[in-house]
């Protein structure tokens, strides 16, 4: 241990809503600065002695100007607490971890809150600007049908044919998706997120509230019966609305400091982050980037990229860790099965939800409680992001 290392005092998640529901009249700044002050209360830091927030927000800026500011504004923190907005995609919370990371690591703050917030309830319809056409008919997009221009493709359906190509068919694909409900129900029944959610008083119709304590979209009761009746989304080959996450709100940060800091405070560290990487590859790869993250994370830190004692691998769709664990595996089946023994283990986005600007976050919090619970150990939690980019963080419970 050294005075020096980067560690995570507290961790605080929203429950994940469904789309337009128990969260929706809470917008992305609202859900953030929500999680912002829960994090900083049960980390005992003073609010002035954080010096920055970095948050990720994974559609268009969550429609309004710096959000992330705006959600330091309405949070308990001072105005004077700088901030930054991420954009990488469903990479954006992680991202925001690495950069505050750095920043401890360089000497350039002492704590930090790091994370990231979705209100994809909230995602407005584009109407784009034709002042040069004054009559005829004006097209409007939804950006939550997630395309780019660099791919003629929806992501679901590359992804379905990244799968394939890869030897990843739909019947392991609905296969994962049950069993990431079934492993989220046994957790949730044995108490697990209680570590890093708190309960959200969400306004309702009339005047009303409502009590928001648990994730919206788990399925307990789902089957590969019922998966396998669902028709593949935009007309691809395996990704369906069962196999895939819902679309989702919800907001996650943790607080990172030097362990110096926690240990001039009182606090006691949760876990220490080793290293954080970024990835790229080509615009169709997300399925197998969260593979190449590890891969570095490992070569960098001298290990086997397969003797992880915990690995978290956000379920941008059940084909992302299935893909990557194989990859992981060298396409050895025996191998990547074993290792997926060790990936999830308490259900995935699949079951609870991917709100794209948290999802990052969330992840390292599930990583670091099972290791935790586990009695310590080193784990990867590893996420893809839009058009072939991918991070990853190692972390250690000593």
């Amino acid at each position: 241990m050294s005075d020096t290392d980067v560690v995570v005092v507290a961790v605080a998640r929203t429950p994940f809503g469904r789309f337009e529901g128990a969260l929706r009249e809470l917008d992305g700044p609202a859900l953030g600065a929500l999680a912002i002050n829960t994090s900083v209360a049960r980390s005992g830091i003073a609010v002035d002695a954080i010096d920055a927030v970095y948050g990720g927000v994974g559609m268009i800026s969550s429609a309004m100007l710096t959000p992330v500011r705006q959600a330091v504004l309405i949070s308990e923190l001072p105005e004077t607490t700088p901030s930054a907005a991420i954009d990488r995609a469903c990479c954006s919370g992680m991202t925001a971890i690495g950069m505050g990371f750095k920043d401890i690591r360089l000497g350039e703050a002492s704590a930090v809150v790091c994370g990231g917030f979705e209100s994809l309830s909230r995602t407005p319809l584009l109407w784009p600007r034709q002042r040069a056409q004054r009559l005829g008919n004006v097209s409007v997009d939804d950006p939550l049908l997630i395309r780019g221009r660099v791919v003629d493709q929806p992501i679901a359906v590359y992804t379905g044919d990244e799968a394939i190509r890869r030897g990843v068919d739909r019947e392991a694909q609905d296969a994962w998706a049950v069993e990431s409900h079934q492993r989220y129900a046994r957790a949730e029944a044995d108490g697990y997120f209680g570590f890093e959610r708190f309960a959200v008083e969400a306004p309702g119709t009339k005047g009303t509230s409502t009590l928001v304590t648990l994730d919206e979209s788990p399925r307990p009761d789902t089957s590969l019966e019922k998966l396998a009746k669902l028709k593949p989304v935009y007309g691809g080959k395996t990704v369906t609305a069962g196999n895939a996450p819902g679309l989702n709100d919800g907001a996650a940060f943790l607080v990172l400091c030097r362990r110096d800091f926690a240990r001039a405070h009182g606090l006691e560290p949760l876990a220490r982050i080793v290293d954080y990487v970024q990835v790229s590859g080509a615009p169709t790869s997300g399925t197998s980037t969260p593979a190449s993250a590890i891969i570095r994370l490992a070569e960098r830190a001298g290990a086997d990229a397969c003797g992880w004692d915990a690995i978290e691998i956000n379920e941008a769709y059940a084909a992302t860790p299935l893909v990557s664990t194989l990859t992981l595996a060298g396409g050895d089946p025996g191998k990547a099965a074993r290792l997926r023994t060790r990936t999830n283990v308490h259900g995935g986005a699949v079951a609870l939800g991917h709100p794209l600007g948290a999802s990052g976050a969330r992840i390292v919090m599930t990583l670091i409680n099972g290791l935790r619970r586990r009695g310590g150990g080193r784990g990867v939690a590893a996420i893809c992001g839009g058009f072939g980019q991918g991070d990853g963080l190692l972390v250690a419970v000593d």
